[in-house]
């Protein structure tokens, strides 16, 4: 008599950060159709737990503590016996973890050589193309997987879309408004669209557009502040007020993001919100280009580009033009545009 195999108990790991944690979701609701009484359990960091914690393709997801021992984590994995065990970080950490809990772990290319040829000699030896929600696939490929080209998605109860609902009302936004958002926040310096260009677009966009809304973390407050100050009366401030599910509602509300190289621009990807975003020292070879058909992306085509693969304090030739020469005028024609 013919015994079939049992399902799948895979583990995937993806440590950080919001963007790339969102790119993995292609791959998890590839999984749960091709295989649809597998086991599947994302490890995270602690913070980006919101992110997959109601994603129904997702069995269990485990938030790592920053102050939790990598020796403690792996000897709750080793009692799981996971039959496929994918690394979507490769990073030394998850290395290190690897090596503490054996199995057949896979993984996937993240052409480090070609990016750093590109980077410092301005040559393109990429010949993997895709974007980074499609080469996480090579992780799973003993699974047989193939990538249905949606976007990423996410996740969350109603109780959050009545918390966004609430503070609307409270700011005094009609239900139906046209929001949108802004994200002028981004983990490093480079990858900002000067501020001066941003309070240009809010003057342009608050005579022809609906409600603007500032949108980032704790550490944009100050950011966002500055603008809200600049152009008072423009603009409401979300920025910090939100966490990430609450921040991902809101943005499923707005006509349209404009955000540079960021996660946030991610989140709006993932729920379907169209996206203008500003491209300055990355470029798209490194994979991260938005993953939808609903993103217009603006770049200026210099010969100092890439100058680096995450953004930097600074820029390395000073005069930072990648995005300081992306006029607020050609902006505010791609917003408008999206709204169309």
């Amino acid at each position: 008599m013919h015994v079939s195999a049992s399902p799948p108990n895979i583990l995937a790991l993806r440590f950080s950060s919001i963007g790339d944690v969102l790119l993995t979701t292609p791959l998890l609701r590839a999984i749960r159709r091709r295989h649809p009484a597998a086991r599947l359990t994302v490890l995270t960091k602690e913070g980006y737990l919101p992110l997959l914690s109601h994603n129904p393709h997702v069995s269990r997801v485990i938030g790592l503590a920053d102050d939790r021992k990598l020796t403690d984590l792996a000897a709750e994995l080793r009692g799981h016996r996971y039959t496929h065990l994918l690394d979507l970080h490769d990073s030394l950490r998850s290395r290190m973890l690897r090596m503490l809990v054996p199995g057949s772990w896979t993984t996937y290319r993240k052409h480090r050589l070609a990016r750093a040829i590109l980077i410092h000699t301005k040559r393109n030896f990429y010949r993997d193309r895709r974007q980074v929600a499609e080469r996480y696939f090579r992780a799973a490929r003993t699974l047989d997987l193939t990538p249905d080209g949606a976007p990423p998605e996410l996740f969350w109860p109603p109780d959050i879309d009545r918390s966004v609902a609430d503070w609307l009302s409270r700011a005094s936004v009609p239900e139906h408004a046209r929001l949108i958002a802004l994200a002028p926040g981004a983990a490093h310096a480079t990858k900002r669209w000067p501020l001066e260009h941003w309070r240009a677009l809010i003057a342009e966009l608050g005579a022809k557009a609906g409600p603007l809304i500032l949108v980032g973390g704790p550490e944009d407050v100050p950011l966002a502040s500055q603008l809200a100050n600049m152009a008072p009366g423009l603009v409401l401030t979300a920025a910090g007020q939100f966490g990430l599910l609450q921040t991902a509602a809101l943005l499923r509300r707005a006509s349209v993001l404009v955000s540079g190289d960021t996660g946030v621009m991610h989140m709006a990807t993932a729920v379907g919100t169209p996206v203008v975003a500003l491209f300055g020292p990355t470029v798209q070879a490194f994979g991260f280009f938005p993953y939808t058909s609903r993103a217009r992306v603006l770049e200026l085509a210099l010969d100092c580009r890439p100058c680096t693969s995450k953004g930097g304090a600074q820029c390395p030739l000073g005069h930072h033009r990648c995005l300081h020469d992306l006029s607020p005028k050609l902006v505010c024609q791609a917003v408008c545009g999206s709204m169309a």
